[in-house]
């Protein structure tokens, strides 16, 4: 029979657990990372794992969310303290490729590569995936209405293309360390120009 926790045990062991997951997945990755390490970290029973999380993943998957969760919201301040100014495509393209480049920097991003992105969304249920890029759209539509942007565009769209920027970044070294940043002040600029 599983243990009973008080709100005060569980909201201690899922903090610590987001805690040993940052710090393994920062250091071995989404394969390496096991739920045998983290029980041993957290100094849990292995079944007590899985009353908070049906998965690694979805712990994992939790981890990078809070992370994405943070970042939105830095850029979101960043975004409303410009809005009582002129915005043009050139300056948010500079805002938001500097958070693309401190996304990058992040140890647990700068682990992860496509194939261990494309590892984690394969082990998530899909409507885990689904929310997560509703809650993009709704995140970059939340932030867009900030400023005067043209008639007709589809945010989901544009989320998609964000997205498309974001994967890009996870393929530095074929596209070649040399022209990457401004490539990728491009590929922003070329989305932001067509929106604003």
């Amino acid at each position: 029979m599983p243990k009973s926790y008080s709100d005060q045990e569980k909201e201690y062991i899922v903090r610590r657990l987001k805690e040993e997951a940052a710090k393994c997945l920062a250091q071995y990755g989404v394969r390496r990372t096991t739920v045998d390490e983290l029980v041993k970290r957290v100094n849990i029973p292995k079944g007590t794992f899985y009353l908070f999380y049906k998965s690694k993943e979805l712990l994992l998957f939790e981890v990078i969310q809070d992370l994405h969760e943070a970042i939105n919201n830095e850029l979101a301040t960043a975004l409303s303290q410009m809005a009582d100014q002129p915005i043009t495509a050139e300056v948010l393209t500079e805002l938001v490729f500097e958070f693309f480049k401190k996304t990058e920097e992040m140890p647990i991003l700068k682990l992860m590569d496509s194939g261990e992105v494309e590892l984690l969304v394969r082990k998530l249920p899909p409507e885990v995936v689904a929310a997560h890029y509703q809650d993009d759209t709704d995140t970059i539509e939340q932030m867009f209405s900030m400023f005067p942007m043209k008639k007709k565009v589809d945010v989901k769209v544009v989320s998609a293309a964000f997205h498309a920027v974001y994967f890009a970044t996870l393929h530095k070294d074929e596209i070649g360390a040399e022209h990457y940043d401004e490539a990728l002040k491009l590929m922003i600029y070329g989305i932001l120009k067509q929106i604003i």
